[in-house]
């Protein structure tokens, strides 16, 4: 187990470092100013897409694609990426800069591995390209979500087409004026074995019967302009070419999409994390109540201390995480990805707490991040499975290892 970067990634780090520098943090107060306005709230900030085309220039375009997945991809590991997504993660906006953000990684990857040549070239091209945007639709309001094999929502034959009718929330991106296509999971036989009643299916936003029904708020965030929607469909007519893999293999693709998903996540948990620690570190030494600086307290000592540990730890268990994935594969390291999912958000809640603490009424509010990077953590202790699913799942292979006769 060997956690020395590559030189390829090295030299990837040091020029995202850079980029982030040059172009990102000097309009970061701009863009979010630009987002906290409600009429701007589902538009793109007027500078997004010329640092795009700076990101693609300087080859800081597409990393996340792990170089299993052939032409598509610009040839790192997991292991080579974490780095990357661990800065993109200090500025909650950023990852889209690059192409590397939630859900188009998951929904990039799947369209990658098991689209057609023809849904590939109609949808996975732009999306590689950063020309539009999409959403995954999976979550539902009026089923226990946490146990995909609940969905309701009924993908049914009908001549050369699929109709879609069912009630989805949580639909990250769909707010997004650039969203064309979403990747929908229903079920095509509600009386197949459980793990094969459900399919994904490509239904494009403009599709007559999905209706936008509202925006949702993540703690009163809108995570402006992607957000996350409530979306109703209503007889939605598809043709049959739009199915992923086949009828019945959606739940086999989901688990596909997710283990990257998580690992992401906790990739860009850390950057959250780690930028909480410094501007909490920054602080300690500006502020003098009671005639001594905080940095002079021994309880912000330990909190600090505390912080860099548990930072540490976790890094190291996501890149051990990223390791096996690239070696074995997911299904593999799906042990260690369950583990990186509960720790992660864990972590990063309470390094940014003890920050917001530190900070006093300067860290509840809008002039740092640290408020949004809490919500954002806190909302990751539910997607992609809470942490009660990810515990009930590993403890029980735990058992079973440790129980054999």
């Amino acid at each position: 187990m060997n956690f020395e970067y590559t030189e390829k990634s090295q030299k990837l780090q040091k020029k995202l470092q850079q980029f982030i520098e040059e172009h990102i943090k000097p309009v970061e107060e701009e863009v979010n100013t630009f987002h906290s306005d409600p009429g701007n709230r589902w538009k793109r900030w007027p500078g997004t897409e010329a640092l795009k085309e700076k990101a693609k220039a300087a080859g800081l375009w597409n990393l996340f694609l792990p170089k299993s997945y052939g032409s598509f991809s610009p040839g790192l590991t997991n292991l080579e990426y974490a780095p990357l997504a661990e800065q993109m993660g200090r500025v909650l906006w950023s990852s889209e800069v690059f192409n590397c953000s939630a859900p188009d990684t998951g929904n990039m990857e799947v369209l990658a591995k098991y689209g057609t040549p023809e849904q590939q070239e109609k949808w996975l091209r732009p999306l590689l390209n950063g020309e539009i945007r999409s959403a995954f639709l999976m979550t539902e309001p009026d089923v226990a979500s946490s146990d995909a094999t609940n969905i309701e929502t009924a993908i049914v034959a009908s001549g050369d087409n699929y109709i879609i009718n069912g009630r989805k929330w949580w639909s990250s991106g769909a707010m997004d004026p650039n969203c064309k296509i979403t990747i929908v999971m229903g079920k095509t036989d509600f009386e197949a074995p459980r793990y094969q009643q459900q399919s994904m299916i490509l239904v494009p936003m403009d599709s007559p019967g999905l209706e936008l029904v509202r925006p949702l708020t993540v703690f009163g965030y809108t995570d402006s302009p992607e957000g996350h929607a409530e979306i109703q469909l209503t007889n939605v007519s598809v043709p049959k070419s739009n199915i992923l893999l086949g009828e019945g293999r959606g739940f086999e693709i989901a688990q596909g999409r997710l283990g990257p998903g998580r690992i992401h996540h906790c990739m860009r948990l850390i950057g959250m994390a780690q930028r909480s620690l410094e501007i909490m570190a920054e602080r300690t030494v500006q502020r003098k109540p009671f005639g001594r600086t905080l940095d002079t307290y021994s309880s912000v000592r330990q909190a600090i201390a505390l912080s860099a540990s548990e930072i540490t730890q976790t890094r190291l268990l996501v890149l051990s995480a990223a390791d096996k994935m690239d070696k074995v594969g997911n299904k593999a390291a799906k042990d260690l990805i369950a583990m990186i999912k509960i720790v992660a958000p864990n972590m990063a809640l309470k390094v940014i707490d003890r920050a917001i603490q530190v900070l006093g009424g300067k860290g509840v509010g809008n002039d740092t991040p640290l408020a949004h990077f809490f919500a954002a953590a806190r909302m990751l202790r539910l997607a992609d499975g809470p942490d009660e699913v990810h515990m009930s799942q590993l403890g029980k292979h735990i058992i079973k290892k440790y129980s054999a006769s």
